[in-house]
């Protein structure tokens, strides 16, 4: 078990979906890990439901969901550099960066023109 919650949280999504799961109970999660669900969420890639103790997910249209390591620090034009790393086709999927308006998706952070980290990708 490593110390990185939100990669932990990531691969567990990615494993249940090789599994050929739909379903999966996360119980160590943290407030990134849930803002970076709420983003995949507003987008339809999964569904979630946060209890006491537990984290709910339903899993839907996610092809790829990474966490990105090291989180690299960008600045706005260095972003779409790590777009054509991380993704595999322009407009498909999208880069969770971290800046200090809060997380969003790298096409916002572009338009804002904010650089920020990088912590993950979702196609």
């Amino acid at each position: 078990m490593s110390q990185d919650i939100v990669s932990d949280g990531l691969n567990q999504i990615m494993n249940t979906k090789k599994a050929g799961k739909r379903e999966l109970v996360l119980k160590r999660y943290s407030g990134l890990l849930i803002k970076i669900l709420d983003i995949a969420k507003q987008y339809g890639y999964i569904d979630y439901n946060l209890s006491k103790n537990e984290l709910k997910i339903e899993i839907k249209n996610v092809n790829t969901m990474r966490a990105i390591k090291p989180r690299f620090t960008v600045s706005v034009k260095r972003i779409n550099f790590y777009v054509r790393r991380f993704l595999p086709a322009k407009n498909f999927g999208f880069i969770i960066v971290s800046t200090n308006k809060g997380l969003m998706r790298h096409e916002e952070a572009e338009e804002k023109n904010i650089g920020g980290c990088l912590i993950a990708y979702i196609f």
